[in-house]
């Protein structure tokens, strides 16, 4: 790596549990230096009871001190907000998380109210760390709600071939990606893995060896 290029924020979103992956998840907690967050996604949210192994990773990840995004899908905004709260504090209590990872965010203005609700009720719920992922370039009334926005998520095929807007504030996950794939944002994740479940794999630099 060159020396005068700055460390990349990556942002991992790794869907696999702990005892299936463990080599993976300490390749995650290993380059702790290099991440932005890791999203923690026990079963497409907290689930409806706590995973012993999901609370033991999400507390070596805290130890090397990693943001711990809790997933919540938001269903582009036809979730009830009471779920949506009671997911986030279910990410709190059993897994400490001490970020929230809102998915399936619509990008039009008429939900801003909707999400600038949830957006208190999580950091009511102790996120210091707010992501919205879009997974396209929303209206800009969003910036004022997170601290980060997903404004591409998609395949590396489909990423190379835009021209997005950049800034501090955005952050691209690009799936189906080569070995030398990288985002133009500065917090990104650019992973191997395609299909339905692309999330299930590590970000090249992350993956151990085999």
């Amino acid at each position: 790596m060159n020396p005068t290029r700055p460390v990349p924020s990556l942002l991992v979103p790794f869907y696999e549990h702990p005892a299936d992956r463990p080599e993976a998840w300490t390749a995650v907690i290993e380059s702790a230096r290099a991440l932005y967050g890791v999203v923690l996604n026990p079963a497409d949210g907290a689930g409806p009871a706590p995973d012993p192994a999901f609370a033991a990773v999400a507390g070596r990840l805290r130890e090397a001190g990693v943001r711990v995004l809790g997933y919540t899908d938001t269903a582009y905004g036809r979730r009830p907000h009471g779920e949506v709260v009671a997911d986030l504090l279910r990410h709190r209590d059993w897994y400490g998380a001490d970020g929230a990872f809102l998915d399936q965010v619509p990008t039009e203005p008429g939900a801003l109210t909707h999400y600038q609700r949830l957006g208190v009720a999580a950091r009511a719920a102790g996120a210091r760390t707010v992501v919205l992922n879009h997974g396209a370039h929303p209206a800009p009334g969003y910036a004022d709600l997170a601290d980060l926005l997903v404004t591409f998520e998609g395949p590396w095929d489909s990423y190379r071939t835009l021209d997005l807007p950049v800034a501090d504030h955005y952050c691209h996950l690009v799936y189906a990606a080569p070995p030398d794939a990288l985002p133009t944002t500065r917090v990104h994740c650019a992973v191997p893995g395609a299909g339905a479940h692309p999330w299930g794999t590590l970000p090249h630099a992350l993956a151990p060896v085999r």
